[in-house]
């Protein structure tokens, strides 16, 4: 059964809204928001819930998970693959989303480089061996600017009904909040870290004396060049395997080795081609609107005919009487459209004005650039060239 469910079931009788595995997510998720982490590790990210969340995240450009549990990631995974939507709507920075399978006990140097690691309800699935490894890999070795740990209060245990000693059977050890700030204050000293506690999941009113339901203790670097030399210790070969399929020999030998077991890699307008099919989309669309309002007020300039046929052709008298060299001065002299015959010309200078355009391209000759056989373009393309036709009908 999913660990979420559990804990659910667990805090039945004391009811957290929302659930407090959504509370702990959405920690994280304030947490980004704030500091902007462009690479992000959730460590023991189970079913990929917290990924899910994260990767709406526009500052993220890389989002790594790692777990013991191959079955459960790879059961979950196809929610981390890009949608349709996001080749439709590119996003604006790159994102590469991996999964490893194994422990958090191995060191790798594909887990260097992050600037926020997150570990929620992990360190007490930590067997002994694994737990005093633990602050090294993290700490030590992969050194983030911040760490976020949750893990449950042990004092808050009485109010949960059904639990006995833990409130999972995997769980190797509870901590008091005495006992997890402790091992808390003893790891950031000892790597260069400051640390803050709080929680989530707050206690029935009369009870606050047990504290919050999980614990969390959120780490931050002092500077960069203190775990400088805790980094100078990195395995030559990567321990991480790169596979496609599971069998039991792998499984068996994850306890080795940690096994990427999903790569994907986002669409986004960092990626030439991914831009050039967004401003062409957008480019159309301003064309399109720009259009409409210029015809819509040369319809109106002429007043309403009850005969279609009058109203046509002196619509029509209307945008012939744009001579083509009247036009290109137009264009020169300011960005105003104009109707030649049965085609609207709207300056590309025009549509460069407008924000969203704007903030694609950069630059007029990147916008040039882009849309250069693309769109149909005036003979000195200047110009976006858009047909009438339609609207006379």
């Amino acid at each position: 059964m999913d660990k979420n469910l559990k804990e659910e079931k667990l805090t039945g009788l004391v009811k957290f809204t929302p659930p407090l595995y959504r509370q702990r997510y959405q920690f994280v998720k304030d947490l980004v928001d704030k500091y902007k982490p462009k690479k992000v590790a959730d460590l023991g990210c189970a079913d990929c819930t917290l990924l899910c969340m994260l990767k709406f995240c526009s500052c993220i450009e890389v989002l790594a998970g790692i777990d013991v549990c191959g079955s459960v990631m790879k059961e979950k995974m196809h929610r981390l693959s890009p949608l349709p939507v996001d080749y439709l709507q590119p996003r604006e920075r790159s994102l590469t989303v991996t999964l490893h399978h194994g422990s958090v006990a191995h060191k790798d140097p594909c887990m260097l480089g992050f600037d926020l690691v997150t570990c929620l309800e992990l360190v007490e699935h930590l067997d002994e061996s694994e737990l005093k490894k633990f602050p090294e890999v993290v700490f030590g070795f992969m050194a983030p600017s911040r760490v976020v740990i949750s893990t449950p209060n042990s004092e808050f245990n009485p109010l949960l009904p059904g639990v006995k000693l833990f409130r999972n059977p995997d769980h190797k050890f509870e901590w008091t909040r005495l006992q997890f700030q402790s091992w808390a204050l003893e790891n950031a000293r000892c790597y260069g870290y400051s640390v803050e506690f709080t929680g989530v999941g707050h206690p029935p009113r009369g009870m606050e004396n047990v504290g919050f339901c999980t614990q969390i203790g959120v780490f931050v670097k002092k500077c960069a060049e203190t775990c400088a030399s805790t980094q100078s210790e990195k395995p030559t070969e990567a321990v991480y395997k790169t596979v496609t399929l599971f069998d039991k020999q792998i499984f068996f030998c994850v306890l080795l080795c940690v096994i990427k077991v999903f790569k994907a890699v986002y669409p986004s307008l960092k990626d030439e081609k991914y831009l050039q099919k967004a401003v062409v989309r957008e480019v159309i669309f301003t064309a399109q609107i720009i259009k409409q309002s210029l015809l819509n007020r040369l319809m109106s300039e002429h007043g309403e005919y009850n005969d279609p046929t009058e109203r046509k052709s002196k619509f029509q008298l209307s945008m012939n009487c744009f001579s083509e060299d009247l036009g290109k001065l137009v264009v020169e002299k300011g960005m105003e459209s104009f109707v030649s015959g049965n085609v609207v010309y709207v300056p590309l200078a025009t549509i460069f004005s407008f924000p969203r355009v704007n903030r694609l391209c950069g630059t007029f000759e990147k916008l040039h650039q882009l849309v250069a056989g693309q769109v149909t373009l005036s003979s000195d393309g200047s110009a976006v060239m858009l047909s009438t036709e339609h609207e006379d009908r």
